[in-house]
């Protein structure tokens, strides 16, 4: 005698398992008004057998409070990090305003760059229209390398994660076997003025999935600032 048995056809009159399934899904409230069901209602459960409707409702609540728990706490985390990152842009613009020519603003947006955000390796590169360079901060504006970074001028966005090994040797020169990961923002005016650059030696620390808004704002302070000071010179 078999112990399989399968579920037998409904009868004349009788609902179907689907009937009911949509009966309880147009009538959340059923077991509200019927309370007495919930400790006679058996569900499997993977781990503790069989187990009541309320006891298992008990369960998913809990699973799905952690879960919730775990996002909160992404959350805070993220907030917490937004914080310290508006903190360092900050200290960057009250740096770069206090900078009284196109050297001094180069100098400093690297030192605070290097202190506040953390960064193995900080390049930047302007491009040097006049034919004057401010040496090691500038690139001739015909510069071959320059080529490398087209798509970026033409995105006018950060671009995170890993870079070719011509971009690597280009912007780190020396220390491009250092860097496994990096994040370049073009830096704009009215025209490309030239290409910021940050390398970390984890290979994690920029990632192409990462936000770049902060970022974003970053390029465009050290935009502004360049772009007053080649105004004056």
């Amino acid at each position: 005698m078999s112990l399989h048995t399968t579920p037998e056809a409904p009868r004349a009159g009788e609902l179907t398992e689907e009937e009911i399934a949509v009966f309880l899904r147009d009538h959340p409230d059923y077991f509200t008004r019927h309370i007495e069901l919930l400790d006679v209602l058996r569900l499997p459960h993977p781990t503790h057998g069989a187990v009541s409707l309320v006891e298992r409702q008990l369960s998913l609540l809990r699973e799905r409070n952690r879960q919730l728990e775990r996002k909160l706490g992404e959350l805070i985390r993220v907030a917490r990090g937004n914080e310290q990152l508006s903190a360092n842009l900050h200290q960057l613009a009250l740096g770069l305003m206090r900078a009284d020519s196109l050297d001094s603003v180069l100098a400093s947006a690297r030192d605070l760059l290097c202190s506040e955000f953390n960064a193995d390796q900080v390049v930047i590169r302007v491009i040097d229209r006049e034919g004057e360079l401010l040496a090691p901060y500038s690139v001739a504006q015909g510069d071959p390398g320059l080529n490398e970074f087209q798509t970026v001028f033409e995105r006018r966005r950060p671009v995170c994660g890993q870079l070719r090994p011509a971009q690597l040797a280009w912007l780190f020169g020396d220390y491009a076997d250092t860097v496994a990961s990096a994040v370049v923002t073009p830096l704009f005016d009215t025209q490309p003025l030239g290409l910021l650059a940050l390398g970390s030696a984890e290979a994690d620390r920029f990632h192409p999935s990462m936000g770049t808004l902060f970022l974003g704002y970053l390029g465009e302070l050290l935009a502004a600032a360049v772009g007053i000071r080649l105004d004056r010179a």
